[in-house]
């Protein structure tokens, strides 16, 4: 994936950040200037998502050590969730463990059955920095804690043990997007 304008969107398509990739092992920086280049970013993390067909994205999946990400995300009750958090803090995790299907636009067509709390919510920011709190459970909970992982430099395969880190690692290795040359 490269960077290119999507036609009938202001976003532009980015290249994603692969597993490996430092920029995916590190926290991101706090977000401090509010304006034009945030809203910007945040376009084209809308747009960079949908052409990947993702339900989240962190922006240092498109190699932007911020604290942003984006969603379009349901839940379990196939209720619609869509927006985005500038400056994230995962304020509560809880309920029920629930160990589910998890993949990553930035490991492409790999998934897992990675262990989640089924109810969380995210306080941060709007783009312009309006207060919000987002309440979230079932896949839609999975999605919000899942983008604030990444946010801290982890990926869902740091949440895996055993077999099932070993299973996942090794099909990373040799997928076709990690081979070098």
């Amino acid at each position: 994936m490269r960077n290119r304008p999507i036609p009938g969107s202001s976003g532009i398509v980015r290249t994603m950040s692969l597993l490996g990739d430092p920029v995916l092992h590190a926290a991101c920086e706090p977000v401090t200037e509010f304006g034009p280049s945030l809203a910007r970013l945040v376009e084209d993390m809308f747009a960079t998502m949908y052409e990947a067909r993702g339900v989240g994205l962190a922006a240092n999946q498109i190699g932007v050590p911020s604290r942003v990400f984006v969603f379009d995300c349901p839940d379990d009750e196939d209720v619609r969730h869509l927006g985005h958090v500038v400056n994230p803090v995962l304020v509560e995790a809880d309920g029920v463990t629930v160990r589910g299907s998890e993949g990553c636009l930035s490991l492409p067509g790999l998934e897992a059955g990675t262990p989640r709390f089924d109810h969380a919510v995210v306080e941060g920011v709007t783009v312009t920095g309006e207060p919000v709190r987002i309440d979230g459970t079932g896949f839609f909970a999975r999605c919000l804690q899942h983008e604030c992982d990444h946010l801290e430099g982890r990926v869902y395969t740091d949440r895996l043990t055993g077999l099932r880190r070993a299973r996942v690692l090794r099909a990373a290795r040799r997928a076709s997007w990690a081979r070098k040359g």
